[in-house]
């Protein structure tokens, strides 16, 4: 069982889908959980009144003042879990939309530095840990996801760096690497392509599990629980380290 009482987590993207299944996870653990996500969907979401929450949208030009801000009136942190990122629609290379571009490397790239960078000197004064979420694409590709194949790379070369860079202060980042987790985001992706007149829906769910050495896809509480792994003393000696959590998809 895995104790993370007296510890403070801060989970971006927090309030819904995979980023609140893992604050949960926390939470359970016994860490004291503030969530960061934009303030539309904090309005929206029914978060625990134990939970802090900082409203915030990553992309904005005050993002790194209000994200100071609300890490000085948690007053400690412990862990870090930058979940925030965007999935864009796939396109083919010639058909690259260039300000979709800039908008998601500015979520999935500089929001996670951003994150990183304002969590810092918090980590290091509790020793902490940080995990950034790559995904399989991260260190594979896709031929339709170019723009999100490249943000995940770059999260996991930021993964890397900053283990070397932070760990000077005795402070441990990680990278998950998701497969296909069968959210609501995912659901909604498939039924657009099956309404494109791509695969149905209950035949291409079948298609990606069929696909993975276990015969399931990954859930959001495998991935809660392997993000709770590697930010608890279980994981003290791990760092720098990207973990597939895919169901073993081939």
């Amino acid at each position: 069982m895995i104790d993370l009482t007296g510890k403070t987590a801060l989970v971006t993207g927090g309030a819904r889908g995979l980023g609140r299944a893992i604050a949960q996870t926390l939470s359970k653990a016994g860490a004291a959980v503030c969530v960061l996500d934009l303030p539309e969907t904090l309005d929206g979401s029914d978060i625990p009144a134990d939970w802090n929450t900082i409203a915030l949208d990553l992309t904005a030009p005050d993002s790194e003042d209000v994200f100071r801000s609300g890490l000085a009136r948690l007053g400690r942190l412990d862990i870090l879990v930058a979940n925030a990122g965007r999935v864009p629609p796939w396109r083919r290379i010639d058909a690259l939309d260039l300000d979709e571009w800039d908008a998601v490397c500015t979520l999935n790239i500089r929001g996670v530095a951003l994150s990183l960078k304002c969590a810092a000197p918090w980590l290091a004064q509790t020793r902490g840990a940080a995990v950034l979420m790559a995904s399989i694409n991260g260190y594979t590709a896709h031929p339709d996801q170019a723009l999100y194949t490249a943000s995940k790379h770059a999260v996991l070369g930021l993964a890397r760096a900053a283990a070397l860079d932070m760990g000077r202060d005795g402070v441990r980042v990680n990278a998950l690497a998701p497969g296909p987790i069968l959210t609501d985001a995912l659901l909604d992706r498939i039924e657009a392509r099956a309404g494109q007149g791509g695969m149905p829906v209950d035949q291409a769910i079948e298609t990606l599990q069929s696909q993975t050495a276990l015969g399931r896809l990954a859930t959001e509480e495998d991935v809660a629980n392997a993000a709770c792994f590697l930010v608890s003393p279980l994981a003290a000696a791990i760092t720098g380290i990207c973990l597939p959590v895919e169901a073993g998809l081939g």
